[in-house]
């Protein structure tokens, strides 16, 4: 049985009929630009996140920017940011005219190493944007306490990561400002681009508010150089429906996730680690033979799951187990191979690949495989009977 990485139809068409109505309320409506889906849609991502305000944007990506210019993050600043992360993370910075500044990452939950950041600040830092990867919490606690040592802000990326949580907080609420994606592949999937920005503080949401809309107030009328961030209605409305079924969605990628943990531990040179200081973790404590490194979900964190990636131990073995699952009609992905202070468009900042070996090791292991809600018991059998398959070879 083919099993996809992702399978968005198998979540949206059987929601087709109450899509169709949100999409033909607005459309008679004739409301296309905010509104009250996009307010109703705001406050009910406010109420699940915890927070005063949230300000619905164009997507992912332009939460970032917008929270970096509500910020005055500009030229000369510097952020610190992971390296093993999507691009969107260090590219906002770069295009707030700030330099990013790379931060090492922790093997066994993915997330910034704090203790790296704090080497890494100077007299330039402004910020410090923790990603919580994959729909696990950052390490909230020391990110927080170093923002306050050092009177630097702290905007949450978590793109993967709504409904995360950390010691009975949610993902977005805990820094400055938090950013969220509304991206297809994402555990609330829009139906294009889309995002969302949080914040607790009145003056940084009536700022973003403003930004998102060229700045002006009233219309014409402009106190800022902002951009166009604003969310589509349709999305805001469809994304509604889909909303009141997130628990739900939530509840089977976290049942999935325990399948594979329960059944892929149990065979031979695999190991998982439920120990994480998020601290300079060389990873040298494996055992040996080890062939195989499931991801831990922590006691402190509550992890949603938008990825469920394994560590591949070996020269070669993660893209030969990539290719071993593709023929056998398996999706997965390497998420992802290239640290950002490898790209090419950061080679200018001169990072030295010794100063973030974690990033490095992690680019060349993971893989994620299957995780969506939708997934039939007899899919996942066959995942893990397809790994068992490669580590007897």
């Amino acid at each position: 049985m083919p099993v996809p990485l992702l399978d968005v139809n198998a979540q949206n068409l059987p929601l087709e009929p109450e899509l169709k109505l949100a999409f033909e309320r607005v459309l008679r409506s004739g409301q296309f630009i905010l509104g009250p889906d996009v307010a109703l849609f705001e406050k009910e991502i406010a109420e699940l996140t915890g927070v005063r305000h949230a300000v619905g944007v164009s997507s992912g990506t332009d939460a970032i920017l917008l929270a970096l210019m509500a910020l005055d993050i500009k030229s000369g600043d510097e952020v610190l940011c992971p390296s093993f992360t999507f691009f969107a993370t260090a590219g906002c910075i770069s295009r707030a005219g700030a330099t990013p500044v790379f931060v090492d990452s922790c093997p066994i939950c993915f997330n910034l190493d704090v203790a790296d950041a704090a080497k890494k600040l100077s007299g330039r830092t402004k910020a410090i944007i923790p990603v919580h990867l994959f729909g696990q919490c950052a390490a909230m606690d020391p990110v927080l306490g170093l923002a306050t040592e050092h009177a630097i802000s702290v905007i949450e990326d978590a793109a993967q990561a709504l409904g995360a949580g950390y010691k009975g907080r949610r993902a977005g609420s805990m820094g400055t400002m938090g950013t969220f994606s509304f991206f297809p592949s994402k555990n609330l999937g829009g139906f294009g681009d889309s995002g969302m920005l949080v914040t607790n503080d009145d003056t940084l949401a009536e700022r973003a508010q403003l930004l998102r809309t060229h700045g002006a107030k009233p219309k014409y009328y402009h106190q800022f150089v902002g951009a166009n961030f604003r969310i589509d209605t349709m999305q805001a409305a469809l994304l509604r429906i889909k909303l009141q079924h997130y628990q739900t969605y939530t509840e089977r990628r976290q049942r999935n996730a325990a399948f594979y943990s329960e059944r892929l531990s149990k065979l031979p040179g695999v190991f998982q680690s439920h120990i994480c200081s998020c601290g300079n973790n060389s990873g040298s404590e494996l055992p040996t033979g080890i062939q195989l490194i499931l991801p831990a979900s922590h006691s402190e964190t509550e992890h949603i799951w938008n990825q469920y990636t394994l560590r591949v131990v070996g020269s070669g073995r993660r893209d030969a187990l990539k290719r071993f699952l593709g023929e056998k009609g398996i999706g997965c992905e390497i998420y992802y191979p290239v640290p950002l202070h490898r790209q090419e468009c950061f080679r200018y900042l001169g990072c030295d690949n010794d100063a973030l070996p974690i990033a490095m090791r992690l680019a060349d292991e993971v893989l994620s495989i299957p995780i969506y809600p939708e997934l039939k018991s007899e899919q996942l059998e066959e995942v893990v009977a397809a790994i068992a398959a490669f580590l007897r070879k």
